[in-house]
């Protein structure tokens, strides 16, 4: 058991929602209770520029009050602001899974890394109306959190002066937890995240105990995942790259969605149903994610010799010249880059290459949110503007919309029935107004639940068990 020594009178259990509530970024939970102060998440917000202003804001609370954070995963938009809160003061323990604290050592000081070069070309282009423009942190202060995390294993009860925290796995991606957190003899679950029951990579979330209050993602509470065949969707767009000597290009995320790709690959050459091609993955932070999947099987259900063929066999790109070398690759083949939605990233190059040809085939895989270059290729977009200039899109674009890493409202509400009993109340939040708001409706009228939508800034206060 880890324990934090600081012992306080008890008080009210509330819960300020400082973000994650109106929209499916930037989440922060911050629990009071019997004079301890824990933020759940702290993340970055990420996508339209009116949320992206948000992270140049004054910070809702004096990160020097907190006594801990606590992380469901690693992903930016839960994670991400950690190291604006150390930069301002904050000195406590970061309490996460081992795979999160693993995945947080690569994912941000890229993102440091990246508001460095944002800084850096907003100088030189003149655009912005700071002088100079300064990153919002760097590469070398986001790497001053990674000493602060402290593993967090599943079920290991963690004190925090009155309160006790519990992480449970969510499935999701590698790592992903549930978190319970217990003072003055109530009992709220925050269930981060959510995976797929049917994720063939992550096991499903585990069944949520009783709970006093349940804070519960809801991105995809208004709509059901297409009933899509993977693996045959996949192998039709290889049957075409072999019988055209093309090339597929892949746009995936580094974090899970890029290792799903390799897993839906190796499942349809193993097969026979097409013969072996050659795989390429370019991008350095998919090839170190992939390497965790081997250090943390106990995550996820693959076995050892699984990790070994499905990864083994590819090739991974880490160096700037090895991604050079990439442009001379010949169909029939597969490459797989970052980004998944074509914002940016060594992608961007090879799009520029392939997209032109008709041969070739970009394979979208998940949701391309609007607004992205990805969101209007899978609309019918016939060129695309980066790097200063327009790219033709004659290769073929197939879209296979049924990978998403998120239960959908049927898998939300069936995680919901799956526990022992259900929760006294349940709050909504990392969700857009229409997906939180449905399934806020279905939640009421299928399981006759108490349950509302959180607002940005808002609180609630939980009652204790009678």
């Amino acid at each position: 058991m880890t324990i934090v020594s600081r012992t306080r009178r008890a008080a009210a259990f509330s819960i300020r929602f400082l973000g994650g509530a109106g929209t499916v970024t930037g989440s922060k939970f911050l629990v009071e209770t019997g004079g301890v102060r824990v933020l759940v998440d702290c993340g970055l917000y990420q996508g339209l520029k009116q949320l992206r202003l948000r992270n140049w804001a004054r910070l809702p609370l004096e990160p020097s009050s907190l006594d801990a954070i606590l992380l469901t995963h690693a992903h930016i938009d839960h994670s991400g602001q950690l190291p604006l809160f150390v930069k301002q003061g904050f000195r406590g323990h970061i309490y996460a899974t081992a795979p999160t604290a693993d995945l947080c050592g690569i994912l941000l000081p890229d993102s440091g890394r990246i508001q460095e070069e944002d800084a850096d070309f907003a100088n030189r282009a003149g655009f912005s109306k700071h002088k100079p423009a300064l990153p919002l942190y760097t590469e070398e202060e986001a790497r001053r959190v990674l000493p602060m995390l402290v593993e967090a294993a599943p079920g290991e009860p963690i004190r925090i002066g009155a309160v006790t925290a519990s992480f449970r796995r969510a499935g999701h991606i590698l790592g992903a937890a549930s978190i319970e957190i217990e003072a003055a003899r109530r009992r709220v679950l925050f269930s981060g995240d959510l995976g797929r029951s049917i994720d063939p990579i992550c096991p499903p979330p585990e069944p949520p105990e009783q709970v006093d209050a349940l804070v519960m993602e809801s991105t995809y509470g208004d709509r059901v995942h297409p009933a899509v065949d993977v693996a045959e969707s996949l192998a039709q767009v290889l049957d075409r790259a072999v019988a055209e000597s093309g090339v597929v290009l892949i746009p995936a995320f580094a974090v899970g969605r890029a290792q799903a790709m390799l897993y839906w690959l190796d499942r349809i050459f193993e097969s026979g149903r097409v013969a072996r091609l050659p795989v390429f993955v370019d991008s350095p932070m998919a090839t170190s994610v992939t390497e965790l999947y081997r250090r943390h099987g106990q995550w996820h259900r693959l076995s050892r010799a699984d990790c070994d063929r499905i990864f083994g066999r590819v090739r991974f790109t880490r160096s700037v010249d090895e991604s050079k070398r990439l442009a001379a690759v010949q169909g029939p083949a597969v490459l797989i880059s970052a980004s998944g939605m074509l914002t940016g990233g060594r992608v961007l190059h090879h799009f520029k290459r392939l997209a032109p040809e008709p041969a070739n085939t970009i394979l979208l895989a998940g949701f391309q949110a609007p607004g992205t270059r990805g969101g209007a290729l899978a609309a019918g977009a016939k060129e695309l503007k980066m790097h200063g200039g327009y790219v033709p899109v004659r290769a073929k674009v197939e879209h296979i919309d049924a990978l998403s890493a998120h239960a959908d409202q049927s898998e939300l509400l069936s995680w919901l029935r799956s526990g022992a009993a259900m929760p006294g109340r349940v709050v909504l939040v990392h969700g857009e107004a229409v997906a939180a708001d449905t399934l806020r409706r279905r939640i009421e009228e299928d399981l006759r639940l108490p349950v509302s939508v959180a607002e940005s800034g808002g609180r609630v206060t939980v009652g204790s068990r009678r």
